[in-house]
């Protein structure tokens, strides 16, 4: 499973322990989400998406995420 974790993170400004503090997690659990290491729970998973204010197919994901290079040039390329 692929997560932006830490990607939206870091963009809301938020450290491991403020995002596991709002989901009611160790802060060991969203360092293990992040790394691949730990599946979440359905009901963990849509409590990180809400903190970020996402749909849960933004935070996560059975296929790798495009990376933000080739996303941002493929959207320099539209007319």
């Amino acid at each position: 499973m692929f997560n932006r974790i830490a990607l939206l993170r870091h963009d809301r400004g938020l450290s491991r322990k403020d995002l596991a503090e709002a989901v009611d997690v160790n802060p060991q659990t969203i360092g293990y989400l992040e790394r691949g290491d730990y599946k979440p729970s359905l009901e963990l998973a849509l409590k990180i998406a809400s903190v970020f204010g996402v749909q849960v197919e933004l935070v996560f994901s059975l296929q790798p995420f495009p990376s933000i290079t080739d996303a941002l040039r493929r959207a320099g390329e539209q007319p």
